[in-house]
Order: structure tokens, then C-alpha cells, then sequence
């Protein structure tokens, strides 16, 4: 993963709308508390024929105050409703500034570090006030080892994702039979915790990993 060791690093679309939420909130970005985006997720590992893990697809939903700036000005057409096509651009911009951090996604395969290549099938949604990112990613090799581990998360604790409730979470697609899935969460933080974990704590702490104590990640074991 990438260090954020400044604000000019975060991705453009993510800082620019925690900014706007903590002027609207009479906040001070810098004193407020981490995280600033919240994402619930989904994914699903997908298998290829040959019985080999072929690729990752995610389905991040974004939290109402993100969304809702996110999407300013772009009913185009003015019908109250947001097409895919009208979300496009943003999509763009999402995939993209998320592959400086490597998707915030780490997958092994019999504990080796696996490649991804670039993201495809990517999209937005607009339901119930909340954006929904979805987008496949390919591993560059097709893995074939019998444990495969998914891990997802952002290190600098700045976007906090949480698995979305339930076994279906993450699930596989194609799985030889007989495979098994085990989902660990992390513990989430009380909230007089979370309020000491102010930006300028952050900044002190440059180059640290302190997202890694809320990995979302699901073990897949395969006779």
C-alpha cells in the first residue's frame, strides 16, 4: 500500500468531499476524527473453470453524507433520478484514483501476495441515497492454490470499510465443491476511542499501518 503522508496524496474525489461535508458540519477538517468515508462492502471471489480463483469483484456502498455531495450536479437531465450513464464520469474517477492504493484489496493465495490487474466492469448506483461501486478485479494469474485469502481495508484508517452484515458478505462464485469460507470482522471502536483519533493524531503517526487493526478478511480453504 501506498503512504498518505498528505492531503494532496488522498484521492481527489474522497478528500474533496470530506471537505465539503466538514464545511457544512462548521467542522475544521483537521480536527475532525477519523475516518471520513465509510463503505459497506460485498465481494465475490470468482473461479474460472479450471477450478482457479480468476478474479475479485467488489460492491461498495457509500455512506449518505458522501453520496449525497458526491452526486451534485449530476442529474444532467433534471428527472430526479441518476443514471448509470449520468454516473459514468464519477465511476471513472473512483476506479481510477483508487489504484494508487492498490484498491485497498491484498489477496493471497497459500499466504503469497497475488496481482491484480486493471479494474473492469466498473459502475455506479444511485438507491436509497447511497452511491454503490462495483467493479471486478483480475488477478494477472489465475491461482490455483488451495487457501485463498481476501483482505480489505485502507491502512491510513482514512475510509473505514465494514462487511456488510450476514454470510453472503463475501461470496464465491465457481468454487470447486467441498470449499469453505471463513469471515473475520474487526472489532469496531467505542466511540469515545474514536473521537481521540483526530487528523493531527494521524499526521504524527506518518507512514504507520493502523488501518491493519480493521481488516475485513475471509479465508476460502478448498479440498
Amino acid at each position: 500500500m501506498h503512504d498518505r503522508k498528505t492531503t494532496n496524496a488522498l484521492p481527489a474525489i474522497l478528500w474533496r468531499v470530506a471537505a465539503i461535508v466538514g464545511a457544512m458540519l462548521g467542522l475544521s477538517l483537521p480536527a475532525m476524527a477519523h475516518p471520513h468515508v465509510w463503505v459497506t462492502a460485498k465481494s465475490e471471489i470468482i473461479y474460472n473453470r479450471e477450478g482457479r480463483v480468476a478474479a475479485v469483484r467488489h460492491a461498495w456502498t457509500f455512506d449518505e453524507p458522501y453520496s449525497a455531495f458526491a452526486v451534485q450536479g449530476l442529474d444532467k437531465n433534471g428527472d430526479g433520478k441518476l443514471s448509470a450513464d449520468e454516473l459514468a464520469e464519477l465511476a471513472k474517477v473512483n476506479v481510477e484514483s483508487l489504484h494508487e492504493f492498490d484498491f485497498f484489496t491484498v489477496a493471497k493465495a497459500s499466504g503469497v501476495k497475488q496481482d491484480f490487474s486493471q479494474p473492469v466492469d466498473y459502475a455506479l448506483s444511485y438507491d436509497k441515497a447511497r452511491l454503490t461501486l462495483t467493479f471486478t478485479l483480475p488477478l494477472k494469474i489465475a491461482a490455483s492454490q488451495r487457501t485463498f485469502s481476501l483482505e480489505v481495508f485502507d491502512p491510513t484508517w482514512f475510509v473505514s470499510f465494514t462487511l456488510a452484515e450476514g454470510d453472503d458478505a463475501v461470496r464465491t462464485v465457481g468454487a470447486p465443491q467441498g470449499c469453505a469460507r471463513t469471515i473475520t470482522r474487526p472489532r469496531p471502536l467505542e466511540p469515545a476511542q474514536q473521537q481521540k483519533l483526530s487528523e493531527d493524531f494521524f499526521t504524527s503517526l506518518s507512514g504507520s499501518n493502523f488501518g491493519a487493526g480493521f481488516v475485513n478478511r475471509v479465508l476460502v480453504a478448498c479440498p
